[in-house]
């Protein structure tokens, strides 16, 4: 059997760790053979192929990023994009396909399996946290203490100067990596985009910090909304999956802060820098067991399910479940952490 690889959508922490253990346990236990699409959808898109098999995944284990690179190409909305890819992998003698993405690569992986016939396992990757039917991702872990690492260091440079600091982190429709670095960082307000936010009680929970002679820290998922207005954007543009780029929302609060309450503030997006670098050892971990596991779903013909942590047990799960809806905060989750804002 010749199985293919790709990994779609933004890189994120441990995309080698699973590209790694699907070809060492494919090759080894299943004497597979394994060919590696370039740049997400557009490798089987294009017929754009790189080597793939146990001396090419050796060392990757510790690297960020991706080996096969990554993109958002979507072909769902290319000309022919699914005759082309079926075209490809016919031709390239491939007859299985490990998908390892988020929502956007998932959910071609769905319509292929589903609809097309296309022989797909699905690998959940997002620092979102916010795939259904998985507890966790990996590259959550390293993002989270990323996150984690830049607002403890800010908090030094705060207090020196009595000022407001606000710190933008990722997070376009789920405030997992907000609330989880916020909480660890000691911050004293939390803003994510499942609950619109109140402007003026944020500047109240920011003035009563300051009477408690203390530079308030404000942590903001990228896709927070304030509770009179709209999403701030960073311009109109859209995606090949339809979604519009985000960043703003720390850089006009601190002004709305600043505005309102007479203190200065200041902005740190820390934008990509969180999902870049060495992966933590718990996503490591986490994503070797997601490719052992996801390679045991071809040697089954197990297609058009996804490897998804429940607990500590690696379960199948249709990928089409873990693409149906997102999976956000629960609104009583955020109110336990209430305590600490102002």
């Amino acid at each position: 059997m010749r199985v293919g690889v790709l990994t779609g959508g933004g890189d994120c922490p441990g995309l080698n760790a699973v590209i790694r253990a699907v070809v060492r346990k494919g090759v080894q236990e299943y004497g597979y053979e394994f060919t590696g699409f370039r740049d997400g959808w557009r490798g089987p898109l294009d017929g754009v192929t790189v080597p793939l098999d146990i001396p090419a995944v050796r060392g990757i284990l510790p690297r960020g990023g991706t080996v096969l690179g990554s993109s958002r190409t979507n072909p769902l909305s290319e000309r022919d994009g699914i005759r082309r890819i079926k075209d490809n992998l016919a031709a390239l003698g491939v007859d299985a396909l490990v998908t390892i993405g988020g929502e956007d690569t998932l959910g071609v992986a769905t319509r292929l399996a589903d609809e097309y016939g296309v022989p797909c396992v699905g690998v959940p990757k997002t620092i979102d946290n916010d795939l259904s039917a998985t507890d966790y991702t990996f590259g959550f872990d390293t993002a989270v203490g990323i996150a984690t690492e830049a607002i403890d260091r800010l908090h030094t440079t705060a207090e020196s100067h009595m000022r407001v600091l606000v710190v933008e982190v990722m997070g376009r429709h789920s405030g997992w990596i907000a609330l989880h670095s916020g909480l660890a960082g000691g911050a004293n307000v939390i803003l994510i985009p499942e609950h619109p936010f109140d402007v003026d009680q944020v500047c109240a929970w920011v003035t009563s910090r300051f009477r408690a002679s203390y530079a308030p820290i404000v942590v903001v998922a990228e896709g927070a909304v304030p509770r009179d207005g709209d999403m701030v954007l960073k311009d109109g543009s859209l995606d090949a999956f339809g979604h519009v780029r985000l960043s703003g929302v720390g850089e006009w609060l601190a002004k709305q802060i600043e505005k309102r309450t007479g203190k200065e503030a200041r902005t740190t997006v820390l934008g990509h820098v969180q999902r870049g670098g060495t992966p933590s050892a718990y996503d490591r971990w986490l994503a070797t067991r997601f490719g052992l596991h996801a390679i045991d779903c071809v040697r089954d013909g197990d297609f058009g399910t996804m490897v998804a942590l429940q607990g500590t047990d690696i379960a199948r799960v249709p990928i089409a479940d873990a693409t149906a809806r997102l999976k956000t905060v629960p609104p009583s989750l955020y109110e336990e952490v209430g305590v600490f804002f102002g």
